[in-house]
């Protein structure tokens, strides 16, 4: 087995998220309260945006970084046919709840990626800094697929109701931030990050171990109330991670991107979002149940990537760039 395989599971940031599993398992009443973690997920993102921002900096924009927006942007919008062929056949979801869970799956976790790049940097294959540009570019994309699935290309609804919808996919909190932070990392440079970077690279570690935990807690504890996740569902939260993470690897290998680089467009096709799909999908599809779309991204896709899959694709993006496992 590759060696990033196995320092998934000795990473302090992985280990805090098996915590929080085991937690909630054992119906602790360890808990994080919302305002906090709240708190450290602008942080993170303000931190992976930043670093990203300064990265490009450094090398410019050139003809590799627009081909890699490209690809994201493409990936985002067509991964959720996929998922949504395997929702309706083999899953056996109706239209309107295929369509929603699909959108998941197109769009991209900011923490799996986060989680990611502290693996990568384990296994010496960092990703480049304007992956986080790629991120931001793959998860609206995938939203307008899954309202296209679930609808059928229906162009009824109220005015007012679709520009709400509209105005949650490409100015939700995430979107914002992400984009924002990393425009100012490209203005700022090296020598404006160094600034702040005590602030952003310090604690960055730290930050992401308690938001971890607190997300293994609330992956758990989802998944043991959840009563509308069948087993084919599961097979599938597992299944699409995987296929859609080798196919980005694939991808990303096949247009010249780095190994780290390779590999962190393989976890971004593999990862689901459950914060701003779930938040567009309340207002633009509210009778789809959260309790199918939420668990599946979140209680399985969620802590099988970090897990497992991220070292999977660690491993498929060395082997297919002449690296040794």
């Amino acid at each position: 087995m590759d060696i990033a395989a196995l320092q998934t599971f000795t990473s302090p940031v992985v280990l805090f998220f098996l915590l929080g599993l085991l937690a909630a398992v054992v119906r602790s009443d360890l808990a994080i309260p919302e305002a906090i973690a709240k708190g450290m997920s602008l942080y993170l993102m303000a931190a992976i945006g930043l670093k990203g921002g300064v990265a490009v900096s450094k090398s410019g924009l050139d003809a590799t970084i627009i081909t890699a927006l490209a690809a994201g942007i493409a990936a985002s919008f067509l991964l959720p046919f996929i998922a949504y062929a395997v929702l309706k056949t083999f899953g056996k979801l109706d239209r309107l709840n295929a369509g929603a869970v699909a959108a998941h799956y197109g769009s991209v976790s900011v923490v799996t990626y986060v989680t990611a790049v502290e693996i990568f940097e384990l296994s010496a294959v960092p990703a480049a800094g304007f992956m986080v540009a790629v991120l931001a570019a793959m998860e609206t994309p995938a939203i307008l697929s899954g309202l296209l699935l679930a609808k059928g290309g229906s162009k009824n609804g109220d005015p007012e109701e679709r520009g709400e919808m509209l105005r949650e996919v490409f100015l939700n909190a995430s979107v914002v931030l992400l984009l924002g932070s990393f425009a100012i990392g490209m203005v700022a440079g090296p020598s404006g990050f160094a600034e702040v970077s005590p602030f952003f690279e310090a604690g960055f570690k730290g930050v992401l171990c308690l938001f971890l935990l607190d997300m293994g807690l609330i992956a758990a504890r989802r998944m043991m109330d959840s009563r509308a996740i069948t087993w084919r569902l599961v097979v599938i939260a597992i299944a699409l991670p995987l296929f859609n993470g080798a196919l980005g690897v694939l991808a990303g290998t096949a247009i010249g991107l780095d190994v780290g680089s390779a590999a962190a467009f393989g976890v971004l096709c593999a990862s689901a979002s459950y914060i701003a799909v779930p938040a567009a999908m309340r207002l633009a599809l509210p009778q789809a149940d959260p309790g199918i779309y939420l668990t599946m991204s979140l209680s399985i896709t969620f802590p099988f990537n970090i897990l497992v899959n991220i070292g999977l694709l660690t491993a498929l993006a060395k082997a297919l760039g002449g690296m040794p496992l």
